[in-house]
């Protein structure tokens, strides 16, 4: 197996068979998705990336959680509310669909596995539930980023509707995040 290549039990963890033979294509940084529904007005997505950064480089970055402004453009605040073994963040963001600006806030229980996975819960916002999975893994010389979400908004959109949405907006989300981790302009 050479350094680049995407092991069987890579794959198993993640629950993600579908991106065993598109490796090449995440090394030359397109952004694989998948989304599912999740409940009948909510959705879920599983995107990945290459980062050609140290696995080690990465977690520093990200784990700077009011950062994460830089990475999500809707995102318009998030911040720390408490540190220790699980964290606490407040994060709210703002989107405007045609003629309607929607704001959300969400308040989230972390979860860090050093180096590894970043689990997000929520304790109370803006949606009926939401949880996020930050997966990472060595690839090669650079990091495979998985980012998994499940959420179903407070309103009742249809799931198919959410899922578009994801399917929409995640890839180009995960680009901008890969442009301030790597510094890319």
């Amino acid at each position: 197996m050479s350094a680049y290549q995407i092991s069987d039990s890579m794959i198993t963890g993640l629950n993600m068979p579908w991106i065993k033979d598109k490796q090449s294509s995440l090394i030359q940084g397109e952004i694989l998705l998948q989304t599912q529904s999740h409940t009948a007005w909510g959705g879920s997505v599983t995107a990945c990336m290459y980062l050609p950064l140290l696995r080690s480089q990465v977690w520093q970055q990200l784990t700077d959680y009011p950062r994460w402004v830089q990475y999500f453009p809707d995102l318009t605040k998030s911040e720390v509310l408490s540190k220790g073994e699980v964290k606490r963040l407040y994060q709210v963001a703002q989107k405007t669909f045609l003629f309607f600006t929607a704001q959300v806030e969400i308040y989230l229980e972390v979860v860090e596995l050093l180096g590894q996975q970043i689990q997000f819960r929520m304790q109370k916002g803006t949606f009926l539930d939401f949880a996020a999975i930050l997966d990472l893994k060595d690839l090669g010389n650079g990091t495979l980023l998985t980012y998994q979400v499940k959420a179903t908004p407070n309103i009742p959109i249809p799931s198919i509707v959410i899922q578009q949405a994801m399917h929409f907006e995640l890839p180009a989300n995960m680009r901008k995040m890969r442009q301030v981790l790597c510094k890319v302009k």
